[in-house]
């Protein structure tokens, strides 16, 4: 279809930020934010929803955490799933990243940050992040917070739901905050249909779901990018 080739196309073209530009755009670190989202063990590594498609963020997302932390950005969010035994969403999805255990728990890469203990962690028990976790509080208290990075995974999920719910807030209350995200810090899971089937569970086309949500966020006023430029590679060390 036109369409499709339409979208790769743009997806293909999507431009490069740098992540001094952000900041200075948002006049200075303390106003410029980065959310990371499920980065955690039980879709990454362990569990029945753990995908090597999300596995291969981790570089990219480790990068772009340390980098903004180098650069004075110390409002950084790690929001994860930790979802109580009997949580409704296990209707649609397997159970998964339950409270507790390994799987809810972030990856290696991102606890050994000498910064993770300054993150502010927000565990949520739905695909929204900003639902009944403290987050939307946390914003609050936090008006000046004009550039909001949203990396992780998974792009038509959580992603989503936490970077469309930064830019209706945000909308709604005529703040015009700038949301970005950076198509290298971002995927989701794949899963055939044949496999679906086999499981009883819906088919999901990893690339397919993946640019239809970049574009959905891009067609409601997210800035979609290709990446964010770093400009230091290296996490703090003192």
């Amino acid at each position: 279809m036109q369409f499709f080739e339409w979208l790769e196309k743009w997806q293909d073209e999507r431009p490069t930020e740098r992540l001094s530009e952000i900041i200075a755009h948002a006049g200075g670190p303390q106003n410029t934010a980065v959310f990371c989202v499920d980065m955690i063990k039980g879709f990454t590594s362990e569990g029945p929803l753990a995908s090597p498609r999300v596995a291969a963020l981790t570089h990219n997302v480790v990068k772009i955490l340390s980098a903004a932390y180098e650069a004075g950005v110390y409002d950084l969010v790690f929001a994860q799933d930790a979802h109580t035994a009997d949580a409704l969403e296990f209707a649609a999805f397997p159970p998964h990243c339950i409270v507790g255990t390994s799987e809810s728990e972030p990856i290696e890469a991102i606890h050994e940050l000498i910064f993770f203990d300054d993150m502010a962690i927000f565990p949520n028990n739905c695909l929204n992040a900003l639902v009944g976790t403290g987050l939307v509080e946390w914003l609050s208290d936090r008006p000046q917070l004009n550039a909001l990075i949203v990396i992780g995974d998974c792009t038509d999920l959580c992603v989503f739901q936490l970077a469309m719910g930064l830019k209706m807030r945000a909308n709604s209350a005529g703040l015009a905050s700038r949301v970005f995200v950076p198509t290298d810090c971002v995927n989701t899971y794949d899963l055939p249909v044949e496999a679906a089937l086999s499981i009883g569970a819906l088919p999901h086309p990893g690339d397919l779901m993946h640019s239809m949500a970049l574009y959905q966020m891009a067609l409601n006023g997210i800035e979609v990018v290709k990446t964010i430029e770093p400009d230091t590679l290296s996490p703090r060390t003192d």
